[in-house]
């Protein structure tokens, strides 16, 4: 039996209004990756393959998690949500929401851009088919494999194993932890999910401040 653990990024920059101001890890963001770390080279046997997303908070999660130099796929990358939101307001009218709408704008976005009324720098599909190639490969009997990368790209695996539609898949995606571990199983006869936004290092009640969403 294989596993493939996927981890999504601290913390970022929560205040920014676009994709490149989101990009780094706020000082909680660096604690969340840095404990976590701590608890996978405690609790953990050793992976096969530590892959990264390409953008900075990836690896810079990657390196507060002690690997500073893993394999860097793009593949990993989140989906553009701040331009694909910006195509729903230019299409609906739909505002780009606050923390607190989040829960009703991710699904309407989710949908507009899987009936291709909406896109960003890629569609929907074209997300759909980059996230599904990387964990495809990831998926080796015997192996164990660590993926660090984003809620949007955990989700978009999630539907692949589990058959969601777009408005299902984007309530996956709400509840997704910052340094949030989620795991599938890799099995003869097929690859099953095995366990969802875990943060078994942020369990203490001492930590309890740092269990962040955004």
């Amino acid at each position: 039996m294989g596993e493939i653990i996927l981890v999504r990024h601290g913390q970022a920059n929560s205040a920014a209004q676009d994709e490149a101001g989101y990009d780094r890890l706020s000082e909680l963001g660096r604690d969340q990756a840095r404990w976590l770390g701590e608890w996978l080279a405690g609790q953990e046997t050793r992976f096969d393959r530590v892959l990264s997303g390409s953008l900075l908070r990836h690896r810079q999660t990657a390196a507060a998690m002690g690997h500073p130099d893993p394999e860097i796929d793009p593949r990993l990358n989140e989906m553009d949500y701040f331009n694909l939101g910006a195509a729903l307001e230019a299409r609906n009218g739909v505002p780009m929401p606050g923390p607190d709408d989040f829960a009703l704008h991710a699904p309407q976005v989710m949908e507009a851009w899987h009936r291709a009324e909406i896109q960003g720098n890629e569609s929907f599909t074209e997300f759909e088919t980059r996230v599904t190639s990387v964990f495809s490969e990831a998926a080796v009997e015997g192996r164990r494999v660590l993926c660090i990368t984003s809620g949007g790209v955990i989700g978009m695996c999630v539907r692949h194993l589990l058959g969601l539609d777009p408005t299902r898949m984007a309530q996956v995606l709400l509840p997704i932890m910052n340094s949030s571990i989620h795991r599938i199983s890799v099995q003869p006869h097929g690859i099953y999910l095995a366990g969802f936004n875990s943060v078994p290092h942020l369990e203490h009640p001492d930590r309890a401040f740092a269990r962040t969403h955004y």
